[in-house]
């Protein structure tokens, strides 16, 4: 992988569970939290997410980088995701055909893992370095293409993020952010998420119900995890003032999406449903329902609610830009 290849420093050991005198220290520290949620959830963060490396997200991951990025002949040669978590959306991009080899960076030790684990196991060519988005440990001018997928919104200077982006890229190299949060899409999602909590939790302890509910500890461990989750979720977005960030940090081309409206009002009590219940009560056909059923939420917002709704009111934002390949005239 020529310079992209050179060996990094030594990780990290990740913290596969936060106490709450580290969870308490983490509401003061962004990045801390970061970190000690993203290692807690590493080794789950793909059942909890539905995420796979099947043609299912292979589908997605292509469909939604096509959405923003536009058509490309030919792969990317090298690329890097940035805050990779578990590699989805690089790993699924890789076997899309869309990249060659890849890198996955993240401020998480045990994501970094996970996400080196994955890739082994799908048999792609992919290195790994824990790494702060704001301070990227590669040269200048390093690779083709970065991407991401939910992390500018845990990253707290996402304009010296874009900066440090741009200057990794090679002249002309592109970059795709998708599955950010707008700030009217973050405020019903996280409400739809609470209301669906709280009604789960409560109906399951009805007697005839007890089999659908969690054992008290699980969900005592979950409502740590989420309370470290509002601390790490840091940013929702304005697309325009998306825009205007990757504008200012010297990006051309910039092109800006949203998506998500009735797929979010579906898709957020579904999830928290989910991470609510005994994983062994959610059946490949429930699971088969929930899947066609959000196909067809995001089918009407393509084909309707685009045309006639403001993007403010989508869940998800997504970016993609281009490195100038000369000076850049203001």
């Amino acid at each position: 992988m020529s310079e992209a290849s050179e060996a990094g420093t030594r990780d990290p050991e990740p913290h596969p569970h936060a106490t709450e005198e580290e969870v308490r220290a983490a509401f003061r520290d962004p990045k801390l939290a970061n970190v000690l949620y993203h290692d807690w959830e590493a080794g789950t963060y793909d059942e909890k997410w539905s995420i796979s490396y099947d043609e299912r997200c292979i589908s997605y991951a292509v469909d939604v980088f096509r959405t923003v990025a536009g058509e490309e002949d030919t792969p990317y040669p090298l690329a890097m995701e940035l805050g990779s978590g578990t590699g989805f959306f690089l790993l699924n991009l890789m076997q899309g055909g869309v990249i060659k080899k890849g890198a996955v960076t993240d401020l998480s030790p045990g994501m970094v893992q996970a996400a080196l684990r994955n890739a082994e196991h799908l048999g792609l060519d992919v290195e790994g370095r824990v790494a702060d988005a704001e301070r990227i440990p590669y040269p200048d001018d390093s690779f083709d293409l970065v991407v991401g997928h939910a992390v500018l919104h845990h990253i707290p200077d996402v304009r010296a993020a874009f900066a440090e982006v741009l200057r990794v890229l090679k002249p002309g190299g592109r970059f795709v952010f998708c599955g950010e949060p707008t700030k009217i899409g973050d405020s019903y999602a996280r409400k739809l998420g609470q209301l669906t909590w709280l009604l789960t939790t409560n109906i399951t302890k009805l007697p005839m119900l007890r089999d659908w509910r969690r054992p008290q500890e699980e969900l005592d461990e979950s409502s740590r995890a989420a309370a470290l989750e509002a601390v790490v979720d840091i940013h929702t977005f304005d697309p325009s003032e998306l825009e205007r960030w990757a504008l200012g940090a010297g990006a051309v081309d910039v092109h800006v999406v949203t998506e998500e409206f009735a797929a979010a009002f579906l898709g957020w009590p579904v999830r928290t449903f989910e991470a609510a219940v005994p994983q062994e009560k959610l059946t490949p056909g429930w699971r088969l329902f929930a899947y066609k059923a959000w196909l067809r939420a995001s089918a009407l917002d393509k084909k309707v609610l685009a045309k006639v709704l403001p993007r403010q009111l989508f869940y998800n934002v997504m970016i993609s830009g281009v490195k100038p390949t000369g000076p850049v005239v203001l």
